[in-house]
């Protein structure tokens, strides 16, 4: 935390100097020790308040189930909807099986994604460390289940029996290292995309507090950029959802 106060000293000595990835900066909540494997954070505390906000508004929204739906039931019954349609649409009936995974990981990111957008608060899917996670258990959980549901004939997914039988081994090169690469990119464009726009956001908030009577002008690009953040925040968790959903498909119906 004593770090954390350095920075904001330097930053304020320097006059307009805008420094748009503090906002990321993950520290210790108690003492001012370095951060360890089990230290609780700012980042521990807003997955913590992620997950308390799921399960409000999935299982307290919906207990009372009523036939004229509240605002929570209403948001939790369009949620499974959605994810259901998306699975059904992408992986097929079978694909249902995994909805639970499916529904979790979209809510996650839907509401951490939501919830960064509030003044002073955290953003936890800005980090590699947490789209890291969340991409390389899709990855382990679909190249699991697809040696599981078929056996070797999984190695099927890389050979590309349409194409020229000289082309096969080069396409079947391609397909592996492009199937490796997918935890990667997986997490990179959540990470990426939400960190861009909270950083833009910051750096028009620093123009507009050094601007004085102009200071509308910043402002002006700061409102539509949150407009469009509002979007990205839902098209990310779509975006990671939906290609979950592809890799589940690769995986129950590994032949191409």
């Amino acid at each position: 935390m004593a770090d954390v106060v350095a920075i904001g000293e330097e930053h304020a000595a320097g006059g307009l100097n805008i420094h748009p990835m503090d906002q990321f900066i993950i520290y210790p909540l108690f003492g001012d020790g370095g951060v360890g494997m089990f230290t609780v954070t700012n980042a521990t505390l807003w997955m913590a308040i992620i997950v308390l906000c799921v399960v409000l508004l999935l299982i307290t929204g919906m207990r009372g189930r009523n036939v004229v739906p509240s605002r929570a039931q209403s948001i939790a019954e369009l949620a499974y909807g959605f994810v259901y349609k998306m699975i059904e649409d992408v992986s097929g009936k079978e694909g249902l099986r995994y909805f639970p995974y499916i529904m979790t990981l979209f809510m996650f990111i839907t509401l951490a994604n939501f919830l960064a957008l509030i003044p002073a608060s955290f953003s936890v899917t800005a980090h590699i460390a947490v789209t890291a996670v969340l991409a390389l258990a899709v990855f382990v959980t679909v190249t699991v289940l697809g040696f599981v549901k078929n056996g070797a004939s999984f190695l099927g997914l890389f050979w590309v029996s349409s194409a020229p039988l000289v082309l096969r081994p080069i396409l079947a090169v391609i397909e592996l290292i492009s199937y490796f690469v997918r935890p990667v990119s997986h997490s990179i464009r959540l990470a990426g995309n939400i960190m861009a726009g909270h950083a833009v956001l910051k750096v028009f908030a620093g123009f507009a507090g050094a601007l004085g009577l102009f200071a509308f002008i910043p402002v002006l690009a700061i409102t539509a950029i949150y407009a469009l953040e509002v979007l990205v925040a839902f098209i990310q968790a779509y975006v990671f959802t939906i290609l979950t959903c592809v890799y589940l498909k690769d995986a129950l119906h590994p032949h191409h």
